[in-house]
Protein backbone atom coordinates (compact mmCIF):
# COMPACT_ATOMS: atom_id res chain seq x y z
CA UNK A 1 0.00 0.00 0.00
CA UNK A 2 2.82 2.38 0.85
CA UNK A 3 4.48 1.67 -2.49
CA UNK A 4 1.23 2.46 -4.27
CA UNK A 5 0.89 5.77 -2.43
CA UNK A 6 4.49 6.66 -3.24
CA UNK A 7 3.78 6.10 -6.94
CA UNK A 8 0.51 8.05 -7.04
CA UNK A 9 1.42 10.93 -4.72
CA UNK A 10 3.98 12.64 -7.05
CA UNK A 11 1.47 12.48 -9.89
CA UNK A 12 -1.27 14.03 -7.74
CA UNK A 13 1.08 16.81 -6.60
CA UNK A 14 2.12 17.53 -10.20
CA UNK A 15 -1.51 17.66 -11.31
CA UNK A 16 -2.40 19.97 -8.42
CA UNK A 17 0.46 22.34 -9.26
CA UNK A 18 -0.63 22.51 -12.91
CA UNK A 19 -4.24 23.22 -11.91
CA UNK A 20 -3.16 25.92 -9.47
CA UNK A 21 -0.94 27.63 -12.07
CA UNK A 22 -3.70 27.51 -14.69
CA UNK A 23 -6.25 28.76 -12.17
CA UNK A 24 -3.98 31.63 -11.10
CA UNK A 25 -3.51 32.91 -14.62
CA UNK A 26 -7.21 32.47 -15.41
CA UNK A 27 -8.28 34.37 -12.30
CA UNK A 28 -5.68 37.07 -12.94
CA UNK A 29 -6.87 37.51 -16.53
CA UNK A 30 -10.53 37.72 -15.46
CA UNK A 31 -9.70 40.29 -12.77
CA UNK A 32 -7.74 42.48 -15.18
CA UNK A 33 -10.43 42.25 -17.87
CA UNK A 34 -13.17 43.11 -15.37
CA UNK A 35 -11.24 46.14 -14.12
CA UNK A 36 -10.92 47.40 -17.71
CA UNK A 37 -14.53 46.66 -18.59
CA UNK A 38 -13.63 44.00 -21.19
CA UNK A 39 -16.15 41.21 -21.77
CA UNK A 40 -15.15 37.65 -22.57
CA UNK A 41 -17.07 35.47 -24.99
CA UNK A 42 -17.28 34.01 -28.48
CA UNK A 43 -20.45 35.73 -29.60
CA UNK A 44 -18.45 37.93 -31.98
CA UNK A 45 -18.00 34.92 -34.28
CA UNK A 46 -21.56 35.39 -35.57
CA UNK A 47 -21.06 39.09 -36.31
CA UNK A 48 -20.44 40.46 -39.81
CA UNK A 49 -16.72 40.54 -40.60
CA UNK A 50 -16.84 43.57 -42.94
CA UNK A 51 -13.55 42.77 -44.70
CA UNK A 52 -12.67 40.90 -47.87
CA UNK A 53 -10.07 38.22 -48.52
CA UNK A 54 -8.14 38.14 -51.79
CA UNK A 55 -8.00 34.34 -52.06
CA UNK A 56 -10.53 31.85 -50.71
CA UNK A 57 -11.40 28.23 -51.42
CA UNK A 58 -15.03 28.87 -50.43
CA UNK A 59 -17.47 31.67 -51.13
CA UNK A 60 -16.73 34.64 -48.91
CA UNK A 61 -17.16 38.42 -48.77
CA UNK A 62 -17.40 41.10 -46.13
CA UNK A 63 -21.04 40.29 -45.40
CA UNK A 64 -20.12 36.90 -43.96
CA UNK A 65 -19.39 36.28 -40.28
CA UNK A 66 -16.08 36.10 -38.44
CA UNK A 67 -16.64 32.35 -38.16
CA UNK A 68 -16.69 32.18 -41.96
CA UNK A 69 -13.50 34.26 -42.09
CA UNK A 70 -11.90 31.80 -39.66
CA UNK A 71 -12.88 28.92 -41.97
CA UNK A 72 -11.37 30.73 -44.96
CA UNK A 73 -8.06 31.18 -43.14
CA UNK A 74 -8.09 27.59 -41.91
CA UNK A 75 -8.68 26.12 -45.37
CA UNK A 76 -5.93 28.30 -46.86
CA UNK A 77 -3.53 27.11 -44.15
CA UNK A 78 -4.46 23.46 -44.74
CA UNK A 79 -4.00 23.94 -48.49
CA UNK A 80 -0.43 25.20 -48.06
CA UNK A 81 0.39 22.48 -45.52
CA UNK A 82 -1.04 19.70 -47.71
CA UNK A 83 0.70 20.79 -50.92
CA UNK A 84 3.93 21.56 -49.07
CA UNK A 85 4.05 18.15 -47.37
CA UNK A 86 3.53 16.31 -50.67
CA UNK A 87 6.12 18.32 -52.63
CA UNK A 88 8.71 18.30 -49.82
CA UNK A 89 8.32 14.53 -49.38
CA UNK A 90 8.86 13.84 -53.10
CA UNK A 91 11.87 16.16 -53.31
CA UNK A 92 13.26 14.93 -49.98
CA UNK A 93 13.13 11.27 -50.96
CA UNK A 94 14.76 11.94 -54.35
CA UNK A 95 17.51 14.13 -52.88
CA UNK A 96 18.08 11.77 -49.95
CA UNK A 97 18.65 8.83 -52.28
CA UNK A 98 20.75 11.03 -54.61
CA UNK A 99 23.07 11.86 -51.70
CA UNK A 100 23.97 8.16 -51.58
CA UNK A 101 24.58 7.89 -55.30
CA UNK A 102 27.98 6.54 -56.43
CA UNK A 103 27.89 9.17 -59.17
CA UNK A 104 30.02 12.08 -57.92
CA UNK A 105 28.10 14.79 -59.80
CA UNK A 106 24.70 13.61 -58.58
CA UNK A 107 25.91 13.21 -54.99
CA UNK A 108 27.58 16.64 -54.91
CA UNK A 109 24.56 18.35 -56.50
CA UNK A 110 22.26 16.84 -53.88
CA UNK A 111 24.64 17.84 -51.09
CA UNK A 112 24.82 21.41 -52.41
CA UNK A 113 21.02 21.62 -52.52
CA UNK A 114 20.72 20.45 -48.91
CA UNK A 115 23.44 22.74 -47.55
CA UNK A 116 22.20 25.76 -49.52
CA UNK A 117 18.50 25.71 -48.72
CA UNK A 118 18.63 24.53 -45.12
CA UNK A 119 21.16 27.20 -44.08
CA UNK A 120 19.18 30.19 -45.34
CA UNK A 121 16.41 31.43 -43.01
CA UNK A 122 12.98 30.38 -44.20
CA UNK A 123 11.59 33.92 -44.06
CA UNK A 124 14.32 35.12 -46.43
CA UNK A 125 13.51 32.31 -48.83
CA UNK A 126 9.84 33.34 -48.79
CA UNK A 127 10.88 36.94 -49.54
CA UNK A 128 13.14 35.76 -52.37
CA UNK A 129 10.43 33.80 -54.15
CA UNK A 130 7.81 36.50 -53.66
CA UNK A 131 9.69 39.77 -54.09
CA UNK A 132 12.52 38.67 -56.39
CA UNK A 133 11.53 35.62 -58.45
CA UNK A 134 7.78 36.10 -58.94
CA UNK A 135 7.89 39.90 -59.14
CA UNK A 136 10.21 39.59 -62.15
CA UNK A 137 7.49 37.85 -64.16
CA UNK A 138 5.69 39.72 -66.96
CA UNK A 139 2.35 41.48 -66.68
CA UNK A 140 -0.74 39.51 -67.86
CA UNK A 141 -0.92 41.33 -71.20
CA UNK A 142 2.74 40.56 -71.93
CA UNK A 143 2.86 36.94 -70.77
CA UNK A 144 3.46 34.23 -73.35
CA UNK A 145 1.32 31.09 -72.93
CA UNK A 146 2.99 27.88 -71.80
CA UNK A 147 1.76 24.97 -73.94
CA UNK A 148 -0.95 27.33 -75.14
CA UNK A 149 -3.11 27.15 -71.98
CA UNK A 150 -0.90 28.03 -68.97
CA UNK A 151 -0.06 31.63 -68.08
CA UNK A 152 2.59 32.53 -65.49
CA UNK A 153 2.44 36.24 -64.69
CA UNK A 154 3.20 38.67 -61.92
CA UNK A 155 -0.39 38.19 -60.77
CA UNK A 156 -0.05 34.43 -60.41
CA UNK A 157 -0.35 31.18 -62.31
CA UNK A 158 -3.47 30.68 -64.41
CA UNK A 159 -4.33 27.17 -65.53
CA UNK A 160 -7.34 25.50 -67.19
CA UNK A 161 -10.19 24.51 -64.88
CA UNK A 162 -11.96 21.15 -65.07
CA UNK A 163 -15.69 21.16 -65.77
CA UNK A 164 -17.14 17.76 -64.94
CA UNK A 165 -20.36 16.07 -65.99
CA UNK A 166 -21.50 13.26 -63.65
CA UNK A 167 -18.49 13.76 -61.43
CA UNK A 168 -20.06 11.57 -58.71
CA UNK A 169 -19.76 8.49 -60.94
CA UNK A 170 -16.09 9.25 -61.62
CA UNK A 171 -15.48 9.79 -57.89
CA UNK A 172 -17.07 6.44 -56.96
CA UNK A 173 -14.99 4.65 -59.58
CA UNK A 174 -11.83 6.24 -58.20
CA UNK A 175 -12.85 5.28 -54.67
CA UNK A 176 -13.50 1.70 -55.80
CA UNK A 177 -10.06 1.59 -57.41
CA UNK A 178 -8.39 2.78 -54.20
CA UNK A 179 -10.27 0.23 -52.07
CA UNK A 180 -9.36 -2.54 -54.54
CA UNK A 181 -5.69 -1.51 -54.40
CA UNK A 182 -5.69 -1.67 -50.60
CA UNK A 183 -7.27 -5.16 -50.64
CA UNK A 184 -4.86 -6.41 -53.31
CA UNK A 185 -1.89 -4.97 -51.42
CA UNK A 186 -2.92 -6.74 -48.21
CA UNK A 187 -3.47 -9.99 -50.10
CA UNK A 188 -0.08 -9.68 -51.84
CA UNK A 189 1.61 -9.11 -48.49
CA UNK A 190 0.09 -12.31 -47.06
CA UNK A 191 1.10 -14.29 -50.15
CA UNK A 192 4.64 -13.01 -49.89
CA UNK A 193 4.89 -13.85 -46.17
CA UNK A 194 3.36 -17.34 -46.53
CA UNK A 195 4.55 -18.49 -49.96
CA UNK A 196 7.45 -16.17 -50.81
CA UNK A 197 5.76 -15.14 -54.06
CA UNK A 198 5.55 -11.58 -55.29
CA UNK A 199 2.45 -10.16 -56.92
CA UNK A 200 3.07 -7.10 -59.17
CA UNK A 201 1.04 -4.75 -56.98
CA UNK A 202 2.41 -1.59 -58.60
CA UNK A 203 1.35 -2.55 -62.13
CA UNK A 204 -2.04 -3.80 -60.93
CA UNK A 205 -2.59 -0.57 -58.99
CA UNK A 206 -1.70 1.61 -61.97
CA UNK A 207 -4.02 -0.45 -64.18
CA UNK A 208 -6.93 -0.09 -61.75
CA UNK A 209 -6.40 3.66 -61.40
CA UNK A 210 -6.47 3.99 -65.18
CA UNK A 211 -9.05 1.42 -66.27
CA UNK A 212 -11.89 1.99 -63.76
CA UNK A 213 -12.07 5.80 -64.20
CA UNK A 214 -11.67 5.34 -67.98
CA UNK A 215 -14.72 3.06 -68.06
CA UNK A 216 -16.83 5.86 -66.56
CA UNK A 217 -15.99 7.99 -69.61
CA UNK A 218 -16.76 5.17 -72.05
CA UNK A 219 -19.93 3.72 -70.55
CA UNK A 220 -20.75 5.80 -67.47
CA UNK A 221 -21.72 9.05 -69.13
CA UNK A 222 -18.88 11.02 -67.54
CA UNK A 223 -17.42 13.87 -69.57
CA UNK A 224 -14.69 16.39 -68.89
CA UNK A 225 -14.22 19.81 -70.43
CA UNK A 226 -11.54 22.42 -69.90
CA UNK A 227 -12.12 26.08 -69.27
CA UNK A 228 -9.03 27.91 -70.53
CA UNK A 229 -8.13 31.31 -68.99
CA UNK A 230 -8.86 34.21 -71.35
CA UNK A 231 -7.18 37.61 -71.09
CA UNK A 232 -9.67 40.45 -70.64
CA UNK A 233 -9.10 44.19 -70.41
CA UNK A 234 -11.01 45.82 -67.54
CA UNK A 235 -9.43 49.28 -67.80
CA UNK A 236 -7.15 51.19 -70.13
CA UNK A 237 -4.00 49.69 -68.63
CA UNK A 238 -5.42 46.86 -66.54
CA UNK A 239 -5.83 43.27 -67.68
CA UNK A 240 -7.05 40.12 -65.91
CA UNK A 241 -7.66 36.49 -66.83
CA UNK A 242 -11.22 35.25 -66.80
CA UNK A 243 -12.11 31.59 -66.50
CA UNK A 244 -9.80 28.78 -65.55
CA UNK A 245 -8.13 28.52 -62.17
CA UNK A 246 -5.84 31.20 -60.77
CA UNK A 247 -3.17 30.59 -58.13
CA UNK A 248 -2.01 33.82 -56.45
CA UNK A 249 1.73 34.56 -56.26
CA UNK A 250 1.57 34.52 -52.45
CA UNK A 251 0.46 30.88 -52.49
CA UNK A 252 3.14 29.92 -55.02
CA UNK A 253 5.95 31.70 -53.15
CA UNK A 254 4.97 30.31 -49.75
CA UNK A 255 4.54 26.75 -51.01
CA UNK A 256 7.85 26.79 -52.89
CA UNK A 257 9.78 28.16 -49.91
CA UNK A 258 8.24 25.75 -47.40
CA UNK A 259 8.65 22.72 -49.67
CA UNK A 260 12.24 23.40 -50.72
CA UNK A 261 13.30 24.25 -47.16
CA UNK A 262 11.60 21.28 -45.48
CA UNK A 263 12.75 18.86 -48.22
CA UNK A 264 16.38 19.37 -47.12
CA UNK A 265 15.63 17.97 -43.66
CA UNK A 266 13.52 15.13 -45.06
CA UNK A 267 16.41 14.28 -47.41
CA UNK A 268 18.73 13.93 -44.43
CA UNK A 269 16.15 11.73 -42.67
CA UNK A 270 15.99 9.48 -45.75
CA UNK A 271 19.78 9.34 -46.06
CA UNK A 272 20.18 8.49 -42.37
CA UNK A 273 17.49 5.81 -42.57
CA UNK A 274 19.09 4.05 -45.54
CA UNK A 275 22.58 4.30 -44.06
CA UNK A 276 21.24 2.87 -40.82
CA UNK A 277 20.70 -0.50 -42.51
CA UNK A 278 23.63 -2.84 -42.07
CA UNK A 279 25.61 -3.39 -45.26
CA UNK A 280 25.64 -7.11 -44.58
CA UNK A 281 21.89 -7.32 -45.06
CA UNK A 282 22.19 -5.80 -48.52
CA UNK A 283 24.95 -8.23 -49.43
CA UNK A 284 22.96 -11.17 -48.03
CA UNK A 285 19.90 -10.17 -50.06
CA UNK A 286 22.00 -9.89 -53.22
CA UNK A 287 23.62 -13.26 -52.54
CA UNK A 288 20.27 -15.08 -52.72
CA UNK A 289 19.56 -13.65 -56.17
CA UNK A 290 17.49 -10.54 -55.41
CA UNK A 291 17.79 -7.74 -57.93
CA UNK A 292 18.90 -4.25 -56.75
CA UNK A 293 15.28 -3.11 -57.05
CA UNK A 294 14.07 -6.03 -54.93
CA UNK A 295 16.81 -5.39 -52.36
CA UNK A 296 15.69 -1.79 -52.04
CA UNK A 297 11.98 -2.64 -51.93
CA UNK A 298 12.02 -5.77 -49.75
CA UNK A 299 15.05 -5.36 -47.50
CA UNK A 300 16.26 -1.79 -47.22
CA UNK A 301 13.16 0.42 -47.30
CA UNK A 302 10.95 -1.62 -44.90
CA UNK A 303 13.67 -1.28 -42.26
CA UNK A 304 14.73 2.25 -43.21
CA UNK A 305 11.17 3.54 -42.86
CA UNK A 306 11.26 2.73 -39.16
CA UNK A 307 14.16 5.14 -38.86
CA UNK A 308 12.83 7.72 -41.32
CA UNK A 309 9.24 8.16 -40.11
CA UNK A 310 9.74 9.65 -36.58
CA UNK A 311 12.06 12.55 -37.61
CA UNK A 312 10.06 13.11 -40.79
CA UNK A 313 6.95 13.58 -38.66
CA UNK A 314 8.73 16.46 -36.93
CA UNK A 315 9.41 18.06 -40.31
CA UNK A 316 5.74 17.79 -41.30
CA UNK A 317 4.82 19.53 -38.05
CA UNK A 318 7.44 22.22 -38.63
CA UNK A 319 6.16 22.85 -42.15
CA UNK A 320 2.58 23.22 -40.91
CA UNK A 321 3.57 25.65 -38.16
CA UNK A 322 5.99 27.56 -40.40
CA UNK A 323 3.10 28.27 -42.76
CA UNK A 324 2.14 31.01 -40.30
CA UNK A 325 4.96 33.06 -41.86
CA UNK A 326 2.50 33.63 -44.71
CA UNK A 327 1.49 36.88 -43.02
CA UNK A 328 4.86 38.34 -44.12
CA UNK A 329 3.74 38.32 -47.78
CA UNK A 330 0.01 38.86 -47.11
CA UNK A 331 -1.14 35.35 -47.98
CA UNK A 332 -4.56 35.02 -46.27
CA UNK A 333 -3.83 32.13 -43.93
CA UNK A 334 -5.28 31.61 -40.46
CA UNK A 335 -2.84 34.01 -38.78
CA UNK A 336 -3.33 36.89 -41.21
CA UNK A 337 -7.11 36.59 -41.62
CA UNK A 338 -8.21 35.60 -38.13
CA UNK A 339 -5.37 36.41 -35.71
CA UNK A 340 -4.60 39.54 -37.73
CA UNK A 341 -7.49 41.38 -39.36
CA UNK A 342 -10.29 39.89 -37.24
CA UNK A 343 -8.36 40.54 -34.03
CA UNK A 344 -7.66 44.17 -34.94
CA UNK A 345 -11.32 44.80 -35.73
CA UNK A 346 -12.87 43.07 -32.71
CA UNK A 347 -10.18 43.53 -30.06
CA UNK A 348 -10.94 39.98 -28.83
CA UNK A 349 -7.28 39.11 -28.32
CA UNK A 350 -7.69 36.32 -25.76
CA UNK A 351 -10.50 34.56 -27.62
CA UNK A 352 -8.97 34.82 -31.09
CA UNK A 353 -5.43 33.92 -30.05
CA UNK A 354 -6.78 30.97 -28.04
CA UNK A 355 -8.78 29.69 -31.01
CA UNK A 356 -5.78 30.08 -33.31
CA UNK A 357 -3.45 28.29 -30.90
CA UNK A 358 -5.94 25.47 -30.39
CA UNK A 359 -6.36 25.13 -34.17
CA UNK A 360 -2.63 24.73 -34.81
CA UNK A 361 -2.43 22.33 -31.85
CA UNK A 362 -5.27 20.23 -33.30
CA UNK A 363 -3.69 20.12 -36.77
CA UNK A 364 -0.32 19.12 -35.32
CA UNK A 365 -1.86 16.44 -33.11
CA UNK A 366 -3.77 15.03 -36.09
CA UNK A 367 -0.56 14.79 -38.15
CA UNK A 368 1.25 13.20 -35.19
CA UNK A 369 -1.51 10.63 -34.62
CA UNK A 370 -1.60 9.74 -38.32
CA UNK A 371 2.18 9.36 -38.60
CA UNK A 372 2.45 7.46 -35.30
CA UNK A 373 -0.26 5.08 -36.51
CA UNK A 374 1.71 4.44 -39.69
CA UNK A 375 4.95 4.08 -37.76
CA UNK A 376 3.30 1.53 -35.47
CA UNK A 377 1.87 -0.31 -38.44
CA UNK A 378 5.27 -0.84 -40.07
CA UNK A 379 7.01 -1.68 -36.79
CA UNK A 380 8.49 -5.15 -36.35
CA UNK A 381 5.93 -7.42 -34.69
CA UNK A 382 7.59 -9.47 -31.96
CA UNK A 383 5.96 -12.81 -31.14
Amino acid sequence: MNNKIRKILPQLITLLVVVLIFGFFTFNAQTNMASRGIDFGFGFLSQESSFDVQFSLIEYDGSHSYARAYLVGLLNTLLVAFIGIIISTIIGVIVGIARLSPNYLIERSAAFYVEFFRNIPLLLQIFFWYFAALRALPLPEKADPIFGVFFLTIKGLFVPAFIWNNFDIFFYSLLAAIISIILIRNYAKKVQENQGKQIPVLYISISLLLVLPLLTFLIGGVSLNFEVPVLKQIAKTSFIYEGGLGLPPELIALTLALALYTATFIAECVRAGIQGINKGQKEAAASIGLTPNQVLKLVIMPQALRIIIPPTTNQYLNLTKNSSLAAAIAYPDLVLVFAGTALMQTGRAIEIVSITMFTYLSISLFISILMNWYNKKIAIKEK
